[in-house]
């Protein structure tokens, strides 16, 4: 018998697959709306034949603008109302408007056959993005703080092990969509937690043995609860496996081939194409960070620093240098606190824009790194994080990058172990669209404050094995 618990709960769900819906669809009305407005008037100015304003062009521009905003803007999460946070929402917005527009620009020359006012195409585009971005933007806001008020956040039980961590605080940096309302230990007595369960929309299960996680597991999927779990290295691995139906016993595969040959030979093609590309349209932002750091103290322009990629090999990696000079003299690895003394007032700057990564562009194009991948690490941070977690060297199964998985759905200061299961997930998941979606995902992080957050003096401490 299902219980009033369970048939809000489903309702609960079908109301907010819909709420999205209803979001996506008012979203894609209204900026494909706003493009035609402007593109009929242009195409009405220019347009000598009048063939083009028949309804069949017209229906054609609108079709593909709409198809082009859904399609692209699912794929960088934009429609996550209620999911993701107002600000990744807003950074997914305008990535989505402006790569759209950018494509409309030249299907809208295509469909006209009129590239010779490409450049009056251009003019019409900058004005309809900007007025775009303020309507969605609102529109978004909009639909985020209604989300919140119609939707109360999910309730939940945690179930925790014999030992505390930070899990709970990160919880409740999200209160609009999760509070965990009791804790219990894992060896509560199975009709206990069954009658504990039908209070709540799901269980946290938090650090507790395998054998038992998998019976807790087991019991919701019963219930029909939600289950929240931090995955075990295993857990990424097998994610991926193939069904084997030989035999009348099912059989999971775990191919662990890594990226294939052609694969490969792709990403090193864009690696190459898209690092020059780089070069040439930032060239000015290299000028003008050079002569700011030799101005500042004199000092070189750029700091190497030995770091490891794929198969363990060691190679220097190059920054624009953001610390005083010799910010590391004494040979040991310190790294950066939330207000280091040893950063530079350019420094600042060019950290907290990322702009200091940007000379590893060489090491792309000598081969040494690519474009996304997991981030090489320091020697010696290699060295102590094998020491604590043997499998931290499966990060090297691909080369280091210079984005990658766990820098843009992490931290700075995210701890080894998170960041190890991040790299794990886009290597056991490859393909080129990952590389891609993290490519557009890193221009979001420039929104997240937190992204570049530094280490706080006990994990510096932690890092270098020191004791109070």
């Amino acid at each position: 018998m299902v219980s009033t618990n369970e048939k809000f709960a489903k309702h609960h769900y079908r109301g907010k697959v819909l709420y999205r819906l209803m979001c996506l669809t008012l979203l894609t009305i209204t900026s494909t709306a706003m493009f035609f407005s402007v593109w009929y008037q242009f195409v009405k100015y220019h347009n000598q034949t009048g063939y083009l304003l028949g309804l069949g062009n017209l229906g054609m521009a609108c079709g593909i603008y709409a198809v082009l905003y859904v399609v692209i803007g699912r794929g960088l999460h934009c429609f996550h109302i209620g999911i993701d946070l107002r600000s990744n929402l807003l950074a997914s917005q305008g990535l989505t408007l402006f790569t759209v527009n950018i494509i409309e620009l030249f299907v809208s020359s295509a469909i006209t056959g009129q590239f010779r006012f490409f450049n009056d195409f251009i003019y019409i585009y900058i004005p309809l993005g900007l007025a775009q971005i303020i309507i969605i933007f609102l529109l978004t806001i909009l639909f985020s703080n209604l989300y919140v008020r119609i939707f109360p956040p999910f309730k939940l039980i945690e179930i925790y092990g014999e030992y505390s961590n930070d899990l709970l605080s990160k919880i409740s940096t999200r209160p609009e969509k999760y509070i965990v309302v009791e804790s219990v230990k894992y060896n509560i007595e199975e009709d206990e937690l069954r009658t504990k369960l039908n209070q709540y929309n799901g269980i946290l299960i938090n650090d507790i043995p395998s054998e038992e996680k998998n019976k807790l597991v087991k019991l919701c999927y019963d219930m029909d609860k939600r289950v929240y779990f931090v995955p075990k290295l295993s857990d990424i691995i097998v994610k991926t496996s193939d069904v084997v139906n030989l035999f009348d016993t099912p059989l999971y595969l775990c191919k662990n081939e890594g990226i294939s040959s052609v694969e490969l030979i792709i990403k090193r093609f864009f690696d190459i194409l898209l690092s020059l590309l780089a070069f040439v349209v930032l060239s000015p932002v290299f000028i003008i960070v050079a002569i700011a750091i030799k101005i500042n103290d004199g000092g070189p322009i750029f700091f190497k620093q030995e770091r490891v990629t794929l198969g363990g090999r060691k190679f220097d990696i190059l920054k624009f240098r953001s610390m005083i000079v010799d910010a590391e003299k004494d040979g040991k690895s310190h790294p950066a606190g939330e207000k280091d003394d040893r950063i530079t007032k350019v420094g600042r700057i060019i950290r907290a824009t990322r702009v200091d990564e940007l000379p590893q562009l060489i090491n792309i194009l000598k081969g040494e790194m690519s474009i996304v991948g997991p981030r090489p690490e320091r020697v010696e941070h290699v060295e102590k994080y094998s020491e604590d977690i043997q499998e931290f060297i499966f990060r090297n199964k691909v080369k280091g990058g210079l984005t990658g998985y766990a820098q843009v759905y992490g931290k700075y200061n995210t701890s080894a172990l998170d960041k190890l299961k991040m790299d794990l997930i886009y290597i056991t998941n490859y393909s080129l669209l990952i590389d891609l979606q993290i490519l557009f995902e890193t221009v979001k992080t420039f929104f997240k404050k937190d992204s570049t957050e530094g280490f706080s003096e006990e994990e510096q401490k932690r890092m270098h094995g020191d004791e109070d």
